[in-house]
């Protein structure tokens, strides 16, 4: 038991750790790193693996109100980076759907962390980086699970 409140500690202390890392290496990157904010990204890599999206979709997925997506989807729309249609299963709703130019700039963004991954993993073999990617997957996964199971709020 006191194993396990350590390790609980410890993994608290790094995901926190991790988060801030992230978001410094983003803001001191130059371009193409942080030519999107999280958010952007985000929305643009889930509309890029799963296509068109109505926004309540993308909003259950990110475990986001409907409003902040919405919010987030003007900008991404005010920028070029997503184009709204009106939904066709529910008049009311919007589909949004990455054009071109979001694309581009999701990919740009991804191949730039794979490389800033690569070298800040130089010393790590395939294993244990193949055992990171698992590990980070599942963990992700079980939280979006956690949060999903909580309901609204």
């Amino acid at each position: 038991m006191a194993d396990d409140d350590a390790a609980l500690g410890t993994i608290e202390t790094q995901v926190a750790m991790l988060m801030r890392l992230g978001e410094a290496t983003r803001r001191s990157s130059p371009r193409p790193h942080r030519a999107l904010d999280r958010a952007a990204y985000v929305i643009l890599r889930l509309l890029q693996e799963t296509g068109p999206q109505n926004v309540s979709a993308v909003a259950d997925r990110l475990n986001l109100d409907g409003s902040t997506v919405t919010r987030q989807v003007g900008a991404l729309h005010r920028d070029g980076l997503v184009a709204r249609s009106a939904d066709p299963d529910d008049g009311r709703g919007t589909v949004i759907a990455a054009t071109a130019k979001g694309l581009f700039q999701v990919d740009a963004v991804s191949v730039a962390r794979r490389e800033l991954y690569d070298v800040v993993l130089k010393g790590w073999s395939s294993d244990e980086r193949r055992d990171l990617a698992i590990t980070l997957e599942r963990l992700t996964r079980d939280m979006d699970a956690y949060l999903k199971s909580r309901g609204p709020g």
